[in-house]
């Protein structure tokens, strides 16, 4: 039986663990049936079920004859070819593409590049408001420092951010599930235009960053398609800022709800390691993983599948499991051990966790420190959430210093 469900409505992105404890009430697998794009789908309401199916790639495929689950017919040919990226292929394509893109990683040294990271975002917290007050954090903070972070890792002009805010913009905000998939059109073409531009001078007069990196890794022997580069770096673009926007927003709204909670952050920053786990777990701004194809009739969870289904694991849904995690409905900044897989798990495990992380400790230690005094300028019940499935995600966020 497919059970209704609306995970756009304000009642369930405002509290999803009520909504979700409804859900798992009818199975550790249930099939609900979501907007045009993805139809009847199975979502997993455990961590054991999302656990057993992310790592069973023998048996849940992202395709099925060539096709991208969650493509259709009637979808433009940019929009297929840019989603043909290493989130959407299986063995042995998938560790193909991730190894180019891992090698480069490596070479950037994530992890030493902290203390820069703090440097961007005390600058983004010194400006938050230029324009005026009240400032909206989603657009003034939220948003630019993972965009500022990634389009420098990349190497992309600082002069060109405005274009990346403008393009990120163009796919974000629209209510209809029709109205994303045709103002990703524009976005997506003007931005496939501009990285094929630095694609080319790349290859041609070196440079530094992530595009760089991959161009040097190809020349090593990996070699890549022209779509599948375009792809890649369009991905590690969107990828590495549009999740990490939402928790940083989610995990600010929440801290402004709970004076408690900040005043404890706030007397020894060294738990902000802990503090971004839990908001991890408990904000869970990637809500499912992409859809699968059932590849042959079986059992998951005691629950029977049949060949050429569709299933999504709900990252979400997993997060908020008592039986991975105590009491899940309640945000403990303390939480030890915190069994979330917010990055997901298995071969497709988020190849940006540390710097999601770092960008997560960073901006709430600038934030907080240079606006100690920091308030919501509206009732906390008045803030409302993007009508779009799969993501948890503030839509505006106006605060006061």
């Amino acid at each position: 039986m497919t059970v209704q469900f609306d995970f756009t409505s304000q009642d369930y992105l405002r509290n999803p663990a009520a909504g979700i404890e409804r859900l798992r009430a009818s199975g550790p697998v249930v099939e609900v049936r979501f907007p045009v794009i993805i139809g009847k789908t199975w979502i997993t309401t455990t961590q054991e079920a999302a656990d057993l199916m992310l790592k069973d790639s023998e048996t849940f495929t992202l395709r099925k004859d060539g096709q991208v689950a969650g493509m259709r017919w009637w979808m433009p040919g940019i929009i297929r070819t840019l989603a043909d990226n290493m989130l959407t292929n299986d063995e042995p394509d998938h560790t193909r593409l991730r190894s180019i893109v891992d090698e480069a990683f490596r070479r950037r040294a994530i992890l030493d590049m902290e203390p820069h990271i703090l440097a961007i975002a005390e600058a983004l917290a010194n400006d938050l408001f230029a324009d005026g007050t009240p400032a909206d954090l989603v657009a003034r903070y939220a948003r630019t420092l993972p965009l500022s972070v990634i389009c420098e890792l990349l190497g992309l002009p600082a002069s060109d951010r405005p274009r990346f805010m403008a393009w990120a913009g163009s796919m974000t905000g629209v209510r209809s599930t029709i109205g994303v998939v045709w103002r990703m059109i524009w976005g997506v073409s003007a931005i496939k235009r501009y990285l094929e531009a630095h694609l080319d001078k790349a290859r041609e007069t070196g440079g530094e960053g992530l595009i760089a990196e991959l161009i040097r890794v190809e020349k090593d022997g990996s070699r890549l398609s022209r779509d599948e580069m375009v792809s890649m770096v369009l991905l590690l673009l969107f990828a590495g800022h549009e999740t990490t926007t939402h928790l940083i927003s989610g995990s600010v709204f929440e801290l402004l709800k709970s004076r408690e909670l900040r005043d404890w952050l706030e007397e020894d920053w060294k738990r902000a390691d802990l503090a971004v786990e839990e908001f991890l777990r408990f904000v869970s701004p990637a809500q499912f993983t992409k859809p699968r194809f059932v590849r042959k009739d079986t059992e998951l969870c005691g629950v029977r599948l049949k060949q050429g289904d569709k299933i999504m694991a709900m990252l979400g849904a997993a997060n908020l499991d008592p039986a991975a995690n105590d009491h899940p409905e309640k945000l403990e900044l303390t939480r030890r051990p915190n069994r979330h897989i917010a990055f997901g798990t298995g071969i497709h495990f988020c190849l940006g966790h540390q710097l999601a992380r770092i960008e997560g400790r960073c901006a709430l230690k600038a934030l907080f420190t240079r606006w100690p005094k920091l308030e919501l300028a509206v009732d906390s019940s008045q803030v409302r959430w993007r009508r779009q499935p799969g993501m948890r995600a503030i839509e505006k966020l106006p605060v006061v210093g």
